[in-house]
């Protein structure tokens, strides 16, 4: 399964380079490892399925003999390797396995006929096989084996049943058929054991939703860089708002994944990608937030009604007095991202409209601030996906309009702070720890998972376990 991942990133190149991709991914080759280790285990399996066709022959002494129900009894794999050929792709290559096949005998030699069973014992197989991976219609991976090469070297028969001096005038025989037989069994066999890879492959969340408002996409955007070691790799890593792919008015910048080795994967997402993502929510009018005293905590003094502002703009009780408030808090754009070492913050610029609430339900604008905060950020890996939550570092008020007349709107701060820790700030974070889906294939599970923030991006490093 893991292998079946690693080739789909790769397949899902195309020829040419057309952005900077907004998320990065290296394979490195303890991922390799554990990759050859689950490919082997697939290919063991096929292998322990083969059954021969039954045969018949002739030796020169007019014996007659058919070989029938013959059954992989066992299969050994000691040897496999999974290289990686710079500039092309994968190469499966497994020396020195064996197996054990067991099967029934008949002869009839002039007026005798004798019967029993057989098992045979073949050493010293080696096969190889290079991987071709393309794409297909729906922009997922489709792989096919080629350039499979299998040969079958030692192999011993021993007898059971019937005499002894008749079927030894057919072992060579039989030796030299199955021989033949198997060779022709293992290319094939692997070949279809790497297309029933492709089932799985159709798992890959290449376009993968968040939820109502947004979904990301995770084709690839560069021919990948093969070394001996590693697979580097780049995926498109955008938000878009659900089923309407628009371009946000900025472009990702280039990064580079800092040398690492101790984990299987590691995965780099750039501030381009988070932003992208501010920009479908806000683009959806998803960061708007109506704020009313039912959500401002019982314990808290600052209440969203006309007395308490009065405390601070008596003509706002003057007019109106004895009624409730609520809050219109509304992006005036998409929020800024920074990713620096150990540090990463978010500064917004929003409005926020007070209104005072008539009996009839119909609201009053009393006036227009501008907020300008900034917060800071802690970004975490929740399973397979990734989430943050946010703590307000600073916030700045300059009034935009009023409809109560003017009024000092420093006096104003502890209303909001109150208001962004105990009402906005929580709902960000409950929607933040909902995090969105990293790029997976099928039950895939991250383990062993750390996660850096360094210029302009964020790094994890997981280990992959697959399950089911």
């Amino acid at each position: 399964m893991f292998l079946c991942w690693c080739l789909s990133l790769v397949a899902l190149i195309p020829l040419t380079t057309s952005t900077n991709p907004g998320v990065k991914v290296k394979l490195t080759a303890k991922g390799i490892e554990y990759g050859r280790q689950l490919a082997v285990a697939s290919i063991l399996q096929k292998l322990k399925t083969i059954k021969l066709d039954d045969m018949s022959g002739k030796v020169r002494v007019s014996a007659k003999y058919s070989l029938t129900n013959m059954n992989m009894v066992d299969v050994g794999l000691p040897t496999a390797a999974l290289d990686l050929v710079p500039g092309t792709g994968p190469k499966l290559s497994i020396v020195n396995a064996n197996f054990r096949l067991h099967g029934n005998w008949r002869v009839r030699y002039r007026f005798v006929k004798d019967s029993g069973s057989f098992n045979l014992n073949a050493d010293d197989i080696s096969f190889s096989t290079s991987l071709s991976i393309k794409t297909d219609p729906t922009g997922r991976p489709a792989v096919s084996s080629i350039d499979c090469g299998a040969n079958v070297g030692k192999m011993s028969v021993r007898f059971r049943g019937g005499a002894s001096w008749l079927y030894n005038l057919f072992k060579k025989s039989i030796s030299s058929a199955i021989q033949k037989a198997m060779q022709k069994k293992i290319c094939p066999l692997v070949a279809n054991a790497v297309s029933d890879l492709n089932n799985n492959l159709k798992t890959l969340n290449v376009l993968a939703k968040v939820d109502k408002f947004a979904e990301i996409e995770y084709s690839m955007v560069a021919s990948p860089t093969v070394s001996n070691t590693s697979i580097d790799f780049g995926l498109k890593g955008e938000f878009y708002n659900t089923g309407k792919h628009q371009e946000p008015p900025f472009s990702p910048a280039v990064f580079s994944l800092p040398p690492q080795i101790n984990n299987m994967l590691y995965i780099g997402v750039s501030s381009f990608t988070i932003e992208s993502a501010a920009f479908v929510y806000n683009t959806a009018g998803a960061l708007s937030l109506y704020i009313t005293d039912d959500m401002i905590p019982t314990i808290s003094p600052i209440r969203l009604n006309t007395r308490t502002f009065g405390v601070f703009i008596p003509q706002i009780d003057q007019r109106f007095p004895g009624l409730m408030m609520k809050l219109l808090v509304k992006m005036a754009k998409a929020p800024v991202i920074t990713f620096e070492p150990n540090n990463a913050t978010v500064q917004s610029f929003a409005s926020v409209t007070a209104y005072a609430i008539q009996p009839n339900a119909t609201l009053t604008p009393l006036f227009v601030l501008n907020l300008v905060s900034s917060v800071g950020a802690r970004v975490f890996v929740s399973g397979t996906r990734l989430a943050g939550a946010v703590t307000l570092s600073k916030m700045d008020l300059t009034l935009g309009t009023s409809d109560v007349g003017d009024f000092q709107v420093g006096t104003l701060n502890s209303i909001f702070q109150t208001v962004l820790n105990f009402v906005v700030i929580p709902t960000m974070n409950v929607q933040l720890a909902k995090g969105y889906p990293l790029p997976t294939l099928g039950k895939m599970k991250l383990v062993n998972t750390q996660l850096l923030v360094l210029k302009d991006h964020v790094m994890i490093g997981t280990d992959v376990q697959f399950t089911g």
